[in-house]
């Protein structure tokens, strides 16, 4: 959530901060702003798009060679222009952007009105830059210490990045808990949430570690820590292609990442799987495998639609290891007093690597003695760098707030790792090994074939796009690709919608089911095809209207659905990479047919990353 961007160097900051905000609009937000050096201290900010801010600034000065941008998701203070950032000092020397949440604020407002400063917004941000300017005049250090010892006091999460009109020559950022990347040119650096604004320009970045400040003064970059021990830069190689976070002619990047999943699959098997000669390895996970294999159990952490791939891989994990798994909303972890011990795997899954939630139940789980396993798909994101250990998804950028290559590629990393871990305990035959690589390694042309069938589903949504509600039913494998499917539909359509076990239906949703409401089975042929079968006919005698997802071939749910769709036939533990594919399809018609904002939608960000 919020985004940053800040330029210094010798071209003009605007154009480049303003492109900057355009790429991080994936993130969500409600208000943008800019604060520009030019000889005087100029902040433009508005409320609503980063359209309307380049709107606002038509005939203002924009000029500048240093400067910092920022979109903002609200936190303190509701969405307007005074509460948007960058936010400005009392002195009017100092404008600072932030993402994150200052815990202590109210105390540390306290104070400084008892010292005479006053306040514009309702925001914790303006206390902050406040707090440091109060700091750097009455202590007379230099402004780099001054926000160092400023947040060795503040309690919160934060990314901020600060400019001054004393010292146009300096730029200053820190974080904790928040994301930001320096990207470095020649003669010039960039600031970022993430990388997607930097590699225009340079491919070369420092990903900024917990409590670390960064110093970009008269052309040189310090880091050090909020200790005061500099640190050393460890610069990276960022590999993302520009078109990449383009949309390369779809009308939406959802759509566009739908469609890029025969491939985004099959870069995340690439190198790692060749069933031809039987051959599995995650390098990540290397030196774990033995440690993983004597697990006294798995504990899987993470949220939303990564929250569903760890229940996919909860069936897999038992059924093919031999291991018992836990499957846990991060968010509910780390606010009990959870039984971890030395011989506990975590596996943590977060498509930013950066989910606020997930990043503190593992570092509780860590400190408990747990061996941590990242699943990731930002490289260098915090989780990465936290875990002992772990696999990338390599899914490429995903700038859609609602995720969709993300969760097919956490399911297929998860599945290979249950099967490299299931062979080296034996617990697999090899026999029964061997097919299961064939059938994983043929999945994305079977993906490919689910998206043959955009059409049928486009005129299934026209259909039901004014429903109210909707339920999602699915048995065993299936039953979290119903939680993802109704979690996709009331992401981006604001339909309600909820997933349920199929049993579970006559527990309480069957009261609901009327003409009015559609019922999604995912009903391909497996080992509950029989009782799923049932589950339709119960709903057909109440009057409900059925869309059953269904295996290719499959004639008897036809005759009793209203709409079906045929998939590829797959492994049963497998299916969910493919029985998933039109209901990502059908929540993204139904919501373009609504006229809703599919790629930002309302409320949401891409990365949740303070509580």
């Amino acid at each position: 959530m919020c985004g940053i961007v800040g330029y210094i160097g010798k071209k003009e900051a605007f154009p480049i901060i303003i492109k900057g905000l355009q790429r991080l609009e994936y993130r969500g937000y409600d208000s943008a702003g800019v604060a520009l050096l030019n000889g005087d201290l100029n902040v433009y900010k508005k409320q609503g798009k980063v359209s309307a801010l380049k709107e606002y600034v038509q005939d203002k000065d924009v000029s500048a060679n240093v400067g910092i941008g920022h979109t903002r998701w609200a936190t303190h203070g509701e969405p307007n222009d005074v509460n948007a950032h960058p936010h400005v000092s009392n002195s009017g020397k100092f404008a600072m952007i932030h993402n994150g949440i200052i815990e202590n604020y109210a105390a540390l407002k306290t104070d400084l009105e008892k010292k005479g400063y006053t306040f514009q917004s309702e925001t914790d941000t303006e206390v902050f830059i406040n707090f440091i300017e109060d700091i750097f005049l009455n202590t007379k250090v230099d402004l780099a210490e001054a926000v160092r010892l400023a947040l060795n006091k503040v309690i919160g999460a934060y990314a901020i990045a600060i400019i001054s009109l004393e010292d146009p020559n300096l730029m200053i950022a820190a974080r904790k808990g928040s994301p930001l990347v320096v990207g470095l040119g020649k003669e010039e650096f960039f600031l970022a949430s993430d990388a997607t604004p930097i590699i225009e320009y340079t491919n070369e970045v420092v990903y900024l570690d917990d409590r670390e400040i960064a110093i970009i003064k008269d052309g040189k970059l310090t880091i050090k820590n909020v200790e005061d021990v500099e640190m050393k830069p460890y610069v990276q190689t960022v590999d993302i292609e520009l078109e990449a976070i383009e949309k390369a002619g779809y009308d939406h990047f959802m759509l566009k990442e739908i469609f890029e999943q025969p491939k985004s699959i099959g870069d995340c098997l690439r190198g790692r799987l060749n069933a031809k000669e039987g051959h599995l390895h995650l390098g990540g996970i290397n030196d774990y495998v033995n440690k993983i294999s004597n697990a006294d159990r798995i504990l899987i952490v993470a949220c939303g639609t990564s929250w569903h791939a760890g229940l996919v891989a909860e069936y897999i994990f038992e059924e093919y290891c031999r291991i018992p798994v836990e499957v846990e909303y991060a968010s509910e972890f780390r606010y009990r007093n959870p039984i971890v011990g030395e011989k506990d795997v975590v596996i943590a899954i977060s498509q930013s690597g950066e989910t606020a939630d997930t990043l503190a139940a593992i570092e509780l789980a860590k400190s408990k003695g747990a061996t941590i396993l990242g699943v990731c798909n930002v490289v260098g994101a915090s989780i990465p760098r936290t875990s002992h250990a772990g696999s990338y998804t390599h899914a490429g950028p995903e700038i859609g707030v609602a995720s969709t290559k993300a969760f097919t590629a956490q399911i297929s990393v998860l599945t290979m790792m249950a099967l490299m871990l299931a062979h080296k305990k034996g617990s697999l035959t090899e026999s029964e090994y061997r097919k299961l690589l064939v059938e994983l390694e043929a999945v994305p042309d079977k993906v490919a074939k689910c998206l043959d069938l955009n059409a049928q589903i486009e005129i299934i949504s026209e259909k039901f796009k004014d429903a109210a509600n909707f339920l999602y039913l699915g048995r065993g494998y299936n039953f979290p690709v119903a939680l993802e499917g109704a979690l996709k539909l009331k992401e981006i359509s604001y339909i309600h919608a909820e997933g349920y076990p199929a049993a579970e239906m006559k527990h309480g949703p069957i009261a609901l089911i009327d003409e009015n409401m559609p019922v999604v089975f995912i009903a391909t042929k497996d080992s509950s095809y029989e009782k799923i079968v049932s589950n339709i006919q119960e709903v057909k005698a109440r009057k409900g209207k059925v869309i059953a997802i269904v295996t290719e071939g499959d004639t008897d749910i036809a005759g009793m659905a209203d709409y079906t769709v045929e998939v590829p036939a797959a492994h049963e533990s497998l299916m969910p990479l493919i029985s998933v594919i039109p209901l990502q399809l059908l929540s993204y018609h139904i919501a373009v047919m609504r006229g809703c904002n599919v790629d930002q939608p309302r409320n949401l960000a891409k990365s949740v990353t303070v509580e």
